[in-house]
């Protein structure tokens, strides 16, 4: 293993500064974060609104392009890491424990589609509009973050079946390529009020390896429709990854994608 993906973790230093990036993207480019509610704990219910749908007169049939963002759209509407504020840097490629963890199977068949598509990184379908990855340095953190390319209703299937794992996968067992066993935990999280429809987990993978080194990789999911569009993302790495980072992220990425979905009906 590298020494990104190895050992215990650090102290986390950059709480505030991800608080204080979120602070200062609102400002500048979504017009006030009294409605962020940072200050409040993860459980607590965030005063953001749901975003607004268009009158069903207006809304664009299937097909029409409209309904659609399009390239340059979903490329501003992606996170960077300007976003999450330092350390965060743009991603050195797939974390080591994504190989060496999520590449498993189970015999709790009803659970292995979520072990895929934690691999995969298809929380949402394959395949992703666009998609990003950011890297925490000082805790071996990853997040990656996409944009989907899926109908509503899709989007919405996708969301109900994730809400049922923590019930039908609550804890289960799987089996490394390498021969490692794995006790998985599935647990609901809670995610900041935004969007139309979302869900939270938090999936924990612990396993011995063969020189008796004790492995705990932890992952924050979130998936999130904002009105036609959607997006997914995963915060992961070994140990307990903070959740601070997963909450600015699925506050940031909707209120940019509701933003991006307003300035197009604008130009239009």
């Amino acid at each position: 293993m590298t020494a990104r993906a190895r050992g215990a973790l650090p102290t986390r230093t950059g709480a505030i500064s991800v608080r204080g990036a979120l602070l200062a993207s609102c400002v500048l480019t979504l017009g006030g974060c009294a409605t962020l509610g940072l200050e409040h704990p993860p459980t607590a219910r965030q005063p953001l609104p749901t975003v607004e749908k268009p009158p069903a007169s207006s809304q664009a049939a299937p097909g029409n392009d409209k309904a659609v963002l399009t390239e340059a759209q979903a490329r501003s509407a992606l996170l960077t890491e300007t976003d999450l504020g330092a350390p965060w840097t743009a991603t050195h490629g797939a974390a080591t424990w994504r190989d060496g963890m999520l590449k498993a199977t189970t015999d709790a068949g009803a659970c292995q589609p979520l072990l895929d598509a934690l691999y995969a990184d298809t929380l949402l379908g394959a395949p992703a509009r666009v998609a990003v990855g950011l890297d925490d340095p000082d805790t071996g953190a990853q997040l990656r973050y996409q944009i989907a390319a899926r109908r509503p209703a899709d989007v919405d299937a996708t969301l109900t079946w994730l809400g049922t794992m923590p019930v039908d996968c609550a804890r289960f067992t799987a089996k490394t390529e390498t021969g490692l066993v794995e006790d998985v935990r599935v647990n609901a999280a809670p995610l900041p009020e935004v969007g139309d429809k979302r869900q939270g987990l938090r999936v924990s993978v612990a396993t011995t390896t063969e020189d008796d080194q004790d492995l705990l990789l932890t992952l924050d999911v979130a998936a999130v429709r904002v009105g036609q569009d959607a997006f997914a993302l995963t915060n992961g790495g070994l140990g307990d990854v903070p959740n601070d980072a997963t909450q600015a992220a699925v506050q940031i990425g909707a209120l940019r994608l509701a933003d991006v979905r307003k300035q197009g009906r604008v130009q239009v």
